[in-house]
């Protein structure tokens, strides 16, 4: 086959594939997905809480991603029913389930939103992750936690005392689950947490005592990330007194006070 006639192919392919997302349409309703998508062999639902859409232009980046993702998932699925035949015969699909929920709004401008992924697919049991979006507001645009610290290097003093700190409150909950961990600091599988921004969980800001301002960090470990899958998910709290000193004067403005427990019951 030549050059041109693979573009062409390619193109149709795109297309088709276009088309099928397109004749899925989207569903805002309240109770409804906002996207849908049917495959030859995958189920998509993506749901937004209908909060986030008074954030200019948040709905409309996490609907895109969803899209996107939902593209890749099924191409992945594609690529899959090729490979294992058998394991999708009977029309057998994958399921994959998105929803985004708002976590919190500190100083009427950073929103923390939450990522939560679940898909049942071949695996010996379902499986589900969680991660985190931080949303400028009035910048409108997704951000890190970079801007609140001095300096985030990876490696450097900022990320090691988050990631120490992070591996001890990991330790401390998986003892209240009565599950040993000797050192925090040598412990195997809490050695998937390392001083850099990509590598404490997902992390979102928790809300305060003193309004508008945040407590800490309230950093999510979906299952397998720090242990076995019966484990299940680990959610941790950091408060800001653990890392005043390495923060910014953006960060400094922005963390004051102490954890509401009300907040605390939701992890």
């Amino acid at each position: 086959m030549n050059a041109l006639k693979l573009l062409a192919c390619a193109a149709l392919a795109v297309a088709l594939c276009a088309q099928a997302f397109a004749d899925e349409g989207e569903d805002n309703g309240n109770d409804k997905p906002a996207y849908k998508f049917r495959g030859g062999h995958i189920n998509v639902s993506v749901s937004i809480d209908e909060t986030l859409k008074k954030y200019d232009g948040l709905y409309d980046n996490l609907l895109a991603e969803g899209k996107r993702d939902a593209a890749k998932w099924n191409t992945q699925a594609e690529q899959d029913a090729k490979k294992y035949k058998d394991l999708y015969r009977d029309g057998h699909r994958d399921d994959y389930e998105r929803g985004y929920s708002e976590r919190s709004l500190i100083l009427d401008r950073y929103v923390s939103v939450i990522r939560g992924d679940y898909v049942d697919g071949h695996g010996a049991h379902p499986n589900h992750s969680t991660d985190t979006i931080l949303w400028d507001a009035q910048e409108k645009k997704r951000i890190s936690i970079r801007p609140f610290f001095k300096e985030t290097a990876d490696g450097g003093p900022t990320m090691a005392a988050l990631a120490k700190a992070i591996r001890a409150a990991l330790a401390a909950e998986k003892k209240s689950r009565d599950i040993e961990v000797k050192d925090p600091d040598t412990d195997e599988a809490l050695s998937a947490v390392k001083p850099s921004l990509t590598n404490i969980g997902g992390v979102a800001l928790a809300p305060s005592s003193e309004a508008g301002k945040s407590s800490g960090l309230i950093c999510y470990f979906s299952p397998y990330a720090v242990g076995a899958y019966v484990e299940g998910d680990y959610t941790v709290f950091i408060p800001w007194t653990a890392f005043k000193d390495t923060l910014s004067a953006e960060g400094a403005a922005l963390f004051s006070g102490e954890r509401p427990q009300s907040d605390a019951d939701k992890d």
